[in-house]
């Protein structure tokens, strides 16, 4: 049976999405540290309407963290389907990394969000606060099932009760976390 065509949001409000997003759910992956907490992204847009992406995750005390670049797929469509570009490894980005970045939903007040992508082998929710309430969760969760998603993968990050700001801990220069994810660790 072939997956139905992923609905995406249209007419996203870019400015509006900018800023910070934590992590609330999401697929694992092997280009996240297993044992990441406190996981959020923050979004800036820049002058020639790309947008600036940082990934900010604690992983053993050191905070972790990639940069990148979004930008639209295809800038004549009005659907809220997104590239974002990285370069790795992350102590010597070197090598361009290209993936999807679809917002399938967005709450009415742009306080949460559900990130998808063609494959359905990555899925992320989204909130403008660490904690989301278990109703919209839910809701989330439903609509992304909807779009074809397993969402039995669905792994929920953990945060403290007061998430750190960037440069209250130790960050991890190395790059040691992005070694450690090529091996599942």
């Amino acid at each position: 049976m072939a997956k139905k065509v992923m609905e995406v949001v249209k007419n996203l409000d870019v400015q509006r999405y900018m800023g910070r997003w934590y992590e609330i759910a999401s697929f694992p992956s092997f280009f996240q540290p297993k044992n990441g907490i406190d996981t959020r992204a923050t979004y800036t847009l820049n002058p020639d309407q790309t947008v600036h992406v940082l990934n900010e995750t604690w992983s053993d005390g050191k905070r972790v963290f990639i940069e990148g670049t979004a930008f639209k797929a295809d800038p004549k469509s009005d659907e809220a389907k997104l590239k974002v570009r990285f370069y790795v490894p992350p102590f010597l980005p070197i090598i361009p990394v290209v993936g999807d970045y679809w917002v399938l939903f967005i709450g009415p007040d742009y306080q949460y969000a559900l990130i998808g992508e063609p494959s359905r082998k990555y899925l992320w929710i989204l909130a403008r606060e660490s904690r989301l309430d278990e109703e919209i969760y839910n809701q989330l969760v439903e609509k992304a099932k909807e779009e074809g998603y397993d969402v039995n993968k669905l792994h929920r990050t953990q945060h403290s009760a007061t998430p750190p700001e960037s440069d209250s801990a130790p960050s991890d220069t190395k790059g040691i976390w992005w070694i450690k994810s090529i091996f599942g660790k």
